[in-house]
């Protein structure tokens, strides 16, 4: 019975050790995740194209049809500002994979916490 008695004790104590470092360790992981996406995010809208050049592309050729009506413009061979090369594609698909596991991550950290 003494025997017992002791080895809950000793079991306990080991427990409340382990569960403390595990929530530390998920606390950790949390705000680490939490940093690693906010910067990430910042670089995925740095990478996306400046819609500004498209609008600012579209206003010239109004004004030129504006001012000249009658001189047939052809608005169809417009280029969209949203022509990727592969390696901006790849970057991106990368940095999107990234965050998605950074959230990922943050999700188990919080289910870890709360369990």
């Amino acid at each position: 019975s003494k025997f017992w008695a002791t080895y809950k004790r000793v079991s306990n104590e080991h427990d409340d050790d382990f569960l403390e470092r595990a929530n530390d360790d998920m606390g950790i992981i949390l705000t680490f995740a939490g940093l690693f996406s906010a910067v990430n995010s910042t670089f995925i809208v740095g990478m996306q194209p400046n819609p500004g050049d498209t609008t600012n592309a579209l206003m010239v050729k109004l004004i030129q049809i504006t001012a000249n009506p009658n001189a047939g413009y052809d608005i169809s061979n417009l280029s969209s500002s949203t022509s990727y090369s592969s390696s901006i594609a790849w970057t991106q698909a990368l940095a999107y994979a990234s965050l998605a596991f950074s959230v990922l991550a943050a999700f188990g950290a919080v289910i870890g916490k709360q369990w």
